[in-house]
């Protein structure tokens, strides 16, 4: 592997079916993945990767098959592969953990790269939290619920589960843009944290739908990695730069 390049990525909600093409959607991420094959070094999906996914102990959800091969292959180059769990991929378990060989993370992760300190998170957990989502971030999160919904079948769970992502997705055509950093609860969290951690480089974040370069400190930035429903965004470190770009007909872009 020859590759020196950090990758990061969220929220592609791939197999939403509020997708004008799920399939399409996916096909544009493999395109990406190709993009950069030969240069990445680490690839961090920072969570919503898939809309929604849950782990059977001998089954997995249909779909995804170009996504995963892709992943596969490039855990097969030597690339390491790190998934952060979101608010709609919560139950990953160990399937693909096991059959790709990636690292699995729930929470946040702090760690050094390439001389500089990452605190890398989806999101959804931090800062201020409306007491409706603590709870349901609870009951997703818990082991005998898990094992209540597991109970049954399929054929249910997996169209309430698209009904309940379909309901919580606002479908104007709008793009998401960051506008007020004021009132941003990962910003406002990030700086908190940085009074006691004063060694974080870049907060790097997804879950927000929205794209942000943001310095909350000199040499501190807050990355919000955007999504592929409306930027097709990402963000790359070569070890001395964090660039956002978005990935437009079949090229990446730097914004």
């Amino acid at each position: 592997m020859n590759g020196k390049n950090i990758y990061f990525i969220s929220d592609l909600h791939l197999g939403a079916t509020y997708l004008k093409s799920p399939l399409d959607y996916e096909k544009r991420v493999v395109r990406w993945l190709d993009t950069i094959k030969d240069d990445v070094a680490e690839l961090y999906l920072l969570g919503d990767i898939l809309d929604y996914w849950y782990e059977y102990r001998t089954v997995v959800p249909r779909g995804y098959v170009r996504f995963l091969g892709a992943l596969a292959s490039l855990a097969d180059r030597g690339v390491k592969i790190t998934w952060f769990i979101g608010n709609h991929d919560i139950w990953l378990f160990d399937y693909l953990r096991d059959e790709i060989g990636l690292e699995v993370v729930d929470g946040y992760l702090v760690k050094d790269i390439l001389g500089k300190r990452f605190f890398m998170s989806h999101g959804d957990g931090l800062g201020r939290l409306k007491p409706s989502f603590k709870l349901i971030r609870f009951l997703f999160r818990n082991k005998f619920c898990q094992t209540l919904y597991s109970a049954i079948h399929p054929r249910w769970t997996i169209p309430f589960a698209h009904r309940w992502s379909t309901s919580s997705r606002d479908f104007s055509e709008e793009i998401p843009q960051f506008t007020d950093p004021d009132n941003e609860s990962l910003i406002a969290f990030s700086k908190d944290y940085l009074e006691s951690h004063p060694d974080i480089d870049f907060f790097v974040y997804g879950h927000k739908h929205v794209l942000v370069d943001y310095p909350v400190a000199p040499g501190t930035n807050v990355i919000i990695l955007g999504d592929w429903i409306h930027h097709f965004s990402f963000a790359r470190f070569d070890g001395e730069s964090m660039d956002l770009f978005r990935f437009i007909d079949g090229k990446s872009v730097k914004i």
